[in-house]
């Protein structure tokens, strides 16, 4: 389906320019859809939490919140582009015409990205929202999920899409903050949020997750049960301590999956600036039970938490994550819109001494 979205696009918006538009209208347009995804990528979060998810743990509007992200990419793309697009058509008023071959070659030309970028920000929209990991196309097998061989769209339309405002995020325009480093691989993070299906939200009310300021990441002790043939060559297991707050219950129950939980490393000597620059995704391997033993878990297979699992209203869980040498954790992120920043690591021999509080139910991994 995605596949087939892809082409009428490109292929109607090559057709549209060539025969309706001049060489500069065309290219007017593509900058309008230009800045539209910039204006969509880099504020979609923002106005998300402020129409949809607001302070409340239900949010503002409890059957939107779960679209939030969606309706706010989209809203804000219309309205740029709208805006943009007329008042170029207001300033040019004259129809100019470069010569017969330059117009030809050049209008098709701009067809054909505005169709790549225009499929690809559907596509990424669609991603977005709480519908199945099918739709609009399986990135990422539902039985047994593997982060580095993710399946793509025709020309990866919205892999460019997302990829070049990445590229451009943690350059000049990247300020304080680089979507780069916040959303690396921006498309796996959306296609393996959903792999719990319907059952388990996508997303949750404000601030549900935080880390302690202190030893709240450390190496794995040698012998750690649960561990036998599991390592990964050149990767290091490191414990990252995450509490989850009680309000995390009024989304669905508590549910979710290590999948939605993801961890930021960066470069050591870029380790200082987390927010700038570019991160890289380490998901979990499962956590522990005990300080000494580690339960594993497929990516897609739900958590459930329950009442008697907090304590103060909060509980925590230590997530076990294989962290490539060259790398350290900067930053942990948790569904959609919750993003808390981790401390040092430490040495397994300065973990702390309480043991984490969770006491997840179990249940069988879905079906899709």
């Amino acid at each position: 389906m995605a596949s087939i979205l892809v082409v009428l696009i490109i292929l109607s918006c090559a057709v549209y320019q060539y025969f309706k538009r001049s060489l500069v209208s065309s290219l007017v347009t593509l900058m309008a859809v230009v800045w539209g995804s910039v204006v969509s990528f880099g504020y979609f979060e923002f106005l998300s939490g402020v129409l949809f998810v607001g302070r409340d743990a239900e949010g503002r509007f409890p059957s939107l919140m779960p679209w939030a992200q969606m309706l706010s990419f989209s809203l804000l793309f219309v309205l740029t582009f709208a805006i943009l697009q007329t008042g170029a058509s207001r300033l040019i008023s004259k129809n100019i015409n470069l010569g017969l071959r330059p117009e030809q070659v050049g209008r098709v030309c701009c067809g054909i990205l505005l169709g790549l970028m225009l499929s690809g920000l559907l596509l990424t929209a669609v991603a977005m929202g709480p519908l199945s990991s099918r739709y609009p196309y399986q990135r990422f097998d539902s039985i047994r999920p593997d982060v580095e061989r993710p399946n793509r769209a025709l020309l990866n339309a919205d892999g460019f899409a997302t990829g070049w405002f990445s590229l451009v995020s943690r350059g000049g325009m990247s300020g304080e903050r680089s979507f780069a480093a916040l959303h690396p691989r921006f498309l796996d993070q959306l296609y393996l949020n959903r792999l719990g299906g319907r059952e388990v939200s996508i997303i949750t009310g404000p601030e549900v997750i935080e880390v302690p300021r202190e030893k709240a990441v450390w190496a794995a002790p040698e012998g750690l049960q649960g561990t036998e043939g599991k390592g990964k060559t050149g990767c290091n297991l490191t414990i990252v301590r995450v509490g989850i707050r009680m309000n995390i219950l009024k989304q669905k129950g508590g549910k979710f999956t290590l999948s939605q939980v993801r961890l930021i490393c960066k470069q050591k000597d870029d380790a200082k600036k987390p927010f700038a620059g570019k991160g890289i995704n380490v998901y979990p391997i499962g956590y522990l039970k005990t300080p000494e033993l580690l339960e594993i878990k497929r990516l897609n297979e739900p958590v459930e938490v329950g009442r008697d699992s907090f304590t103060a209203g909060q509980m925590f869980m230590d997530f076990a994550f294989e962290v490539p040498d060259n790398l350290v954790p900067v930053l942990v992120e948790f569904k959609q819109n919750n993003i808390a920043q981790v401390p040092a690591m430490v040495a397994a021999e300065q973990r702390p001494a309480e043991e984490p509080t969770i006491s997840p139910s179990e249940e069988p991994a879905p079906s899709g």
